[in-house]
């Protein structure tokens, strides 16, 4: 099955997480990439690196930022999508969280993503996206679609990011 993670509020990370302990508790294989995200010893990439050891990676370089750093995210990114080619032949579950903002900033690209689409069709293995910004295309490829909607946050009231909430 093809899982998307999507919208403009907070918990799209959290949701994938959560999602591989669910897979993990069934005793699944489970992969998790972050696109854009460098390791940066937030609480989920603590636990995943505990969980998944080499099957997790954040490899990413940070948000896209400035146009002169497009080609160090696209290399990021391109990594990346081979690591998840190699992951997605032995797992259950490959979980690819930001692809979606990957796609909609340009350093990753449908043609990349199909064959991690293809092979999540017709077998027991799933994939698991997220990220802003779900192009139509995607929607219509996908099984599960959850939308996360903003209603009220506290960075809003001035609240800094907390430990354990935000990161």
């Amino acid at each position: 099955m093809i899982l998307v993670y999507t919208g403009e509020g907070k918990g799209k990370t959290s949701a994938c997480a959560g999602q591989a302990l669910r897979a993990l508790g069934q005793g699944m294989g489970v992969a998790f990439g972050q696109f854009m995200k460098r390791e940066c010893g937030a609480g989920e990439q603590l636990m995943l690196r505990q969980l998944l050891g080499e099957r997790f990676r954040p490899g990413g370089l940070g948000f896209l930022r400035h146009e002169e750093d497009r080609p160090a995210h696209r290399a990021a990114a391109a990594e990346l999508v081979d690591w998840a080619r190699e992951q997605a032949a032995e797992v259950d579950m490959l979980i690819l969280d930001e692809a979606l903002y990957a796609l909609g900033a340009g350093i990753l690209t449908r043609e990349e993503l199909a064959p991690l689409i293809a092979g999540a069709r017709g077998v027991e293995r799933h994939l698991v996206l997220s990220g802003r910004g779900l192009p139509d295309w995607l929607s219509g490829e996908a099984d599960l679609v959850t939308e996360m909607r903003e209603r009220k946050h506290p960075w809003r009231k001035g609240i800094p990011a907390a430990p354990g909430i935000e990161f």
